[in-house]
């Protein structure tokens, strides 16, 4: 009986929750999918039996229309599918769909197997701005090579795409993961004078072992052209150019990315210039078009009749910016302290002033996505070097013909890398922006295209209070040049377990060194067991730094000139067997 009695009550309490009706708008849980709020109505707009429009609304007063673009709408559903739907909101309540201040949302399955391929969202701020670039506005486009059916995030509490919320660090509810594509621009798609195109165009993100994460990136911008209309004050158009002339590339070398940090960049290379056209990069779509009979409904209907779009493909990017670019410059920027966990670090530091820091400062941190400290950056500002790679003294990759660069250390991560602000009217970054930090600065002093003068700034003063001139010391620069234009991601991650096995080779070295000199070495153990190839990396180098000091300390005291030569020559020549008897 007491076992009956308690099923009872059981059963009874489970009937009394399921006979409530929990409102997912009022919780503060994430909502995943639109609530609608009236009957819908059924409209058969080619009166051939068959529903073709969903009429309802949103939170009781925001009209919206689910339309059918397959022709596989019932009359018993309540919304459209999420395979060749189209959904459009009137978020403003004008009476007008995708128009200003509306929301607007396409899924296209080209191959009819019942899976999107692609999604269109048309995201269109409440007002004609005058800005170039109206933040609040989304013409984007994603394509899912990898048919995980992630798209776009929308916020459905607040109707508003939020492309860059995440949990963790970098696991974006946007489909920025694995082999996947998306192209945007941020201008409301009425001002975009040629859908075809974007301005990011493409971003695209490459999955090379298959493990839906991202191990590359290729960001190529199209920076458009602007025109204002003097007779409407409030309008501004925006043309794109068909040309790329900015691109990004940012790499995982050491491919360490893993959920909780799905998102982990070392290098990113950076080209400008003419850049190269790109109007022959032409895609179609079988099932691009959305149902004609609905285009009265639309303010802007360009989208919806579209057979194409215009961009350069994961096959051909790498090929195009090395191979058709025309480039005034490159610049490098490595993630020496390792934090940069988003893609956005494909922003980099810039030939600007190295004393000054903070975000839109004029400094080699001015921009807002870029690290306070952490990084280290270096210019090729005539592009003489192509982009080419090489491991120079110090045993880390460099770019060949950079003419300067700066290495802003931040040696535990205080600083942790963040952005935020995406939403505001200025850009801000969570992160500690140290007042002082130490600095070491590179320059190629006779124009060989390698690096050879090194200052150190180890006390954040912004003097440098040493200062190697590898020539000096008749350091040759023989160092092997990559051609990064034959290469791939696998052989420059290939090119980074070089660098940082080698740096940990010869921190072995530099230890051996030091028993013979009775240096103690055993001071730096923290760094004696590294547990990934990043810390061999990060740990080699600090080793040998230590040690190297140690050396320089051991010959002023003893006031030996020939062992002080000796260290600098083991030192910048990565060869620390020659101090070894």
């Amino acid at each position: 009986m007491r076992n009956f009695l308690f099923s009872f009550f059981i059963l009874l309490g489970l009937f009394n929750l399921n006979a409530q009706t929990i409102d997912i708008r009022k919780s503060i849980i994430q909502s995943f999918k639109p609530e609608y709020s009236v009957t819908p109505k059924h409209i058969d707009i080619d009166k051939d039996g068959d529903p073709d429009l969903i009429q309802s609304s949103l939170f009781d007063s925001i009209p919206i229309y689910w339309i059918d673009d397959d022709d596989d709408m019932k009359n018993t559903d309540t919304e459209g599918d999420l395979d060749n739907d189209c959904l459009i909101i009137d978020r403003n309540r004008d009476g007008i769909f995708a128009g200003p201040g509306d929301l607007s949302i396409d899924w296209i399955d080209n191959n009819n197997d019942g899976i999107a391929d692609m999604q269109v969202v048309a995201e269109n701020n409440d007002s004609h701005t005058s800005e170039m670039w109206d933040w609040q506005s989304n013409y984007m486009w994603i394509i899912d090579q990898e048919k995980d059916e992630q798209f776009h995030y929308i916020d459905w509490k607040e109707l508003v795409l939020r492309c860059w919320e995440h949990s963790g660090a970098s696991n974006f509810f946007e489909d920025y993961h694995g082999q996947t594509l998306f192209l945007k621009a941020h201008v409301p798609s009425y001002r975009f004078s040629d859908l075809h195109y974007s301005w990011e165009n493409p971003f695209l993100f490459y999955d090379t072992d298959n493990d839906g994460l991202t191990e590359m990136t290729i960001r190529l911008e199209d920076s458009c052209k602007f025109k204002k209309d003097t007779a409407n004050q409030q309008k501004t158009d925006t043309y794109p150019t068909g040309k790329i002339d900015r691109a990004f590339l940012s790499f995982d070398l050491d491919n360490d990315n893993r959920p909780s940090n799905e998102f982990d960049f070392d290098m990113s290379l950076y080209f400008s210039g003419e850049g190269f056209p790109y109007d022959d990069q032409v895609h179609r779509f079988k099932n691009m078009q959305g149902l004609p009979g609905a285009d009265s409904l639309f303010y802007d209907n360009r989208w919806r009749i579209l057979t194409e779009l215009i961009y350069t493909d994961h096959d051909y990017a790498w090929s195009l910016v090395f191979n058709r670019g025309l480039w005034n410059q490159c610049w490098l920027v490595f993630d020496e302290d390792d934090d940069c966990e988003r893609w956005e670090r494909v922003e980099l530091y810039q030939p600007k002033n190295p004393l000054i820091s903070g975000m839109n400062k004029g400094g080699i941190d001015n921009n807002p996505q870029a690290d306070a400290t952490g990084d280290r950056g270096e210019w090729d500002t005539d592009n003489s070097g192509d982009g080419n790679l090489y491991i120079g003294f110090d045993g880390k990759i460099h770019l060949y013909g950079a003419e300067k660069g700066y290495w802003r250390i931040d040696q535990n991560a205080g600083s942790y890398q963040g952005w935020g602000g995406l939403y505001e009217s200025q850009y801000r970054r969570n992160q500690t922006e140290p007042s002082k930090f130490p600095t070491i600065a590179y320059e190629d002093t006779n124009g060989d295209g390698f690096l050879n003068l090194v200052q150190y700034d180890l006390d954040g003063d912004t003097n440098y209070e040493k200062a190697f001139n590898l020539n000096d010391f008749n350091i040759k620069p023989n160092y092997q040049i990559i051609k990064t234009a034959t290469a791939n991601y696998e052989e420059l991650s290939t090119l980074f377990k070089r660098s940082a096995n080698n740096m940990w080779a010869q921190a072995e070295k530099s230890i051996e060194a030091a028993k013979q000199y009775n240096i103690n070495f055993k001071w730096y153990a923290p760094y004696l067991h590294p547990k990934s190839l990043n810390e061999k990396y990060q740990f080699g180098h600090w080793l040998q730094f230590y040690l190297f000091t140690d050396f320089c300390a051991l010959a002023e005291k003893t006031k030996d000139e020939k062992l002080k030569h000796k260290v600098i020559l083991a030192y910048f020549s990565q060869n620390w067997d020659s101090l070894l008897e």
